[in-house]
């Protein structure tokens, strides 16, 4: 009885302080830190039941009963463990290996407690029991309080390392995991010492408190302030809709993939046709409501408009569209119309209804009003998208409207108005525009110059730069001019990042052809970039172009095999190597290419090419020289030079240096032999 009374108490006041979590917790994000907290929190009320049940078995001697309870006691304590580290790992938010590592091991522990229990019917590793009802601890619980003792003492570790780096409201929560981690880590140690006491059902309890005090009380005040916050954003969003529905007889706001709909209406004349304020299918209702209140004449056509695919085609290119037809209210047959608009998130139609019967004597003025309106919220959805300036410029007067959305200039949004956009671009450009650009500005920005540049196309484009900040900055001016032919729009545009992109692309392809020119192993030029020389060569000749005198030079590495064969291809690599590195030293004003294995020509021009004979005779005579001390690259080589009277194709003068290299070659090895 003294043992359960400790769990019976833990219970309650498990029940007590997180009955809110207990209770709502499953309406939280699957897999947040709040829904694992309740999922925790219920394995660990498991645990406690077990434990109270086990003091009571065990009093009143019901063996087999007490050797269940054992089991469901260690299965509901691992179980508790695994979501307790899915709940820290979820709550620290963190998804690398170390978080990978924590849930390994709390699902290592799980999987090491059902397996020791199945064992544990066979032979006594974890617990057993007398006949008469004794308890006795096996080698396996002390494991298993063991794996606990480093799990739960790393995890506090880790959340203290976390809380060093954390800030604000976060600090405190991670300390507290790591407290209530240590917790867990002192009464499991006392556990081990002592197998009669619940000392385990202690700590969880104690960790249980300082995680509800310290964190989730903290947790729900601050889920309360921004519920209030959001309950107010809530109300404001309810006062602007309610507005603007006394401008219309109804707003409809409605998800385009379910048709799940809200309706605002602050017209009792709409409200007296019993329309839904919320339904779960707004095309088939609103096909409903269409087909028994609209005109019989005007019936099949109001119908039609109500089909998901037909609102999104006619949406296609368009901010909004818009439709009327007659509506029979009571015996009155009345006009309205109705505006369908895509909503920022693109995925609601906002369809408006208005009444316009008193006013279809004055329909052009309100189309004409309906079109600003569309046309103000076209103009701010494509300066929001693609320009940081726009000017609406009457090309007669000179006034003009401007919109900025100040990104280019730093400063806030501003509107702005004038009467001379030419004479004000004119004296604002000796400030704004880099001086390098100023005198071809000044003719862009000219009246003449813009309406000459648009007669024959639609949209004028100029590149330019602007100083910002001190700094120049890549800008683009487009100019368009309007349907009514007397005004034009000039978007102002700053597309720094876009010209440092495209630099950035264009090093990085000449980067990667360079690369791929290169030899892997020497770093000299390979056989691409040869064969590239010998078509360029080929192209000049072909076009009759009287080439510069040029001598190929065709080498090839003696040994090389035998290098590879005898000592390892980590020495036939070095080797090439430096006969790429003598090659390179002794004709310093010209290329040369690794074109095979142990093959490399050399392209003799300029000063190399005059002095050829010498260069020759010096590479002989290191070849030689290494030969006789047999260290270093020998190198065979053959000579060929350009004859403009003779050679027409350069693969014939390639021919007659590798001809001459193997005769070198051949004499190399007989003076050897």
């Amino acid at each position: 009885m003294y043992y359960s009374s400790f769990c019976i108490l833990a219970i309650i006041l498990h029940i007590i302080i997180n009955r809110d979590v207990l209770k709502h917790g499953k309406k939280e994000e699957v897999g947040g830190p709040r829904y694992r907290y309740r999922q925790f929190l219920l394995a660990l009320q498991g645990f406690y039941l077990a434990d109270v049940l086990w003091g009571f078995l065990v009093e009143y001697k019901l063996r087999i009963f007490a050797y269940a309870d054992t089991m469901l006691f260690f299965l509901s304590m691992a179980f508790s463990v695994l979501l307790w580290t899915k709940y820290v790992v979820a709550f620290i938010g963190r998804n690398g290996r170390r978080a990978k590592s924590f849930l390994g091991v709390g699902w290592g522990i799980f999987l090491f407690v059902v397996v020791s229990l199945i064992v544990n019917f066979f032979y006594p590793f974890v617990f057993s029991f007398s006949q008469d009802t004794v308890y006795f601890a096996g080698r396996g619980r002390y494991i298993l309080l063991g794996l606990q003792f480093l799990h739960f003492f790393l995890i506090a570790v880790y959340s203290l390392v976390v809380s060093l780096k954390a800030e604000g409201r976060d600090k405190p929560h991670y300390i507290t995991v790591f407290v209530s981690g240590g917790v867990m880590t002192l009464f499991i140690a006392l556990q081990m010492g002592d197998a009669f006491a619940p000392f385990y059902t202690i700590g969880c309890l104690i960790a249980n408190c300082l995680l509800h005090v310290f964190v989730e009380e903290d947790e729900k005040h601050e889920q309360e302030k921004i519920t209030a916050v959001a309950q107010k954003e809530k109300e404001r969003y309810n006062q602007i809709a309610m507005s603007l529905a006394t401008d219309y007889e109804a707003i409809y706001y409605i998800n385009i993939e379910t048709g799940k709909y809200i309706e605002v209406s602050a017209s009792q004349m709409y409200q007296s046709m019993n329309v839904p304020k919320t339904g779960a299918d707004f095309y088939k209702e609103t096909r409903e409501n269409a087909f028994r209140y609209a005109h019989p004449d005007d019936r099949a056509f109001a119908v039609s408009m109500y089909y998901k695919e037909k609102m999104l085609r006619n949406l296609e290119g368009h901010r909004s569209y818009s439709y009327k037809y007659r509506i029979m209210v009571g015996d009155e047959a009345r006009y309205f119309r109705f505006v369908v608009m895509l909503s920022d998130d693109k995925e609601h139609f906002v369809l408006c209804a208005k009444d316009i019967q008193d006013t279809m004597s004055a329909e052009t003025e309100l189309l004409e009003e309906q079109k600003k309106i569309v046309t103000f919220s076209q103009i701010a959805e494509s300066l929001a998208a693609n320009y940081d300036v726009i000017y609406y410029v009457d090309m007669e007067s000179g006034a003009y409207d401007g919109y900025s959305s100040g990104n280019i200039f730093g400063q806030p949004d501003i509107n702005e108005h004038g009467s001379d956009f030419f004479a004000e671009a004119a004296k604002n450009l000796e400030i704004l525009i880099h001086p390098q650009d100023r005198d071809r500005m000044r003719t862009v920005l000219d009246k003449d110059h813009l309406l000459t540049a648009l007669e024959e196309r639609k949209e004028y484009i100029v590149k330019y730069r602007m100083i910002i900040n001190g700094e120049p900055q890549h800008t683009r001016l487009s100019v368009r001019k309007t349907s009514d032919g007397k005004h034009t729009i000039l978007g102002v545009e700053n597309i720094e990042k876009e010209v440092l992109r495209e630099k950035e692309h264009l090093h990085a392809l000449n980067t990667e052809k360079e690369l791929a020119r290169r030899d892997e192993l020497t770093g000299i030029r390979n056989k691409t970039a040869f064969i590239e020389l010998e078509k360029a060569i080929q192209e000049n000749l072909d076009s009759g172009m009287k080439y510069l005198p040029f001598a190929f030079l065709v080498c090839d590495l003696n040994d090389l095999k035998k290098i590879n064969d005898t000592k390892g291809h980590k020495a036939g690599d070095e080797y090439i190597r430096s006969s790429a590195k003598l090659l390179c030293e002794i004709f310093k004003h010209s290329p040369v290419f690794r074109v095979g294995g142990d093959e490399f020509v050399v392209f003799l021009r300029g000063e190399d090419y005059l002095s050829r004979k010498t260069l020759i005779k010096r590479l002989h005579e290191e070849s030689v020289a290494n030969r006789d001390r047999q260290d270093g690259p020998v190198i065979a080589a053959g000579l060929a030079e350009f004859i403009p009277e003779k050679d027409s194709v350069v693969s014939e003068v390639f021919d007659r240096a590798d001809h001459k290299m193997y005769e070198n070659k051949r004499a190399l090895k007989k003076n050897v032999s």
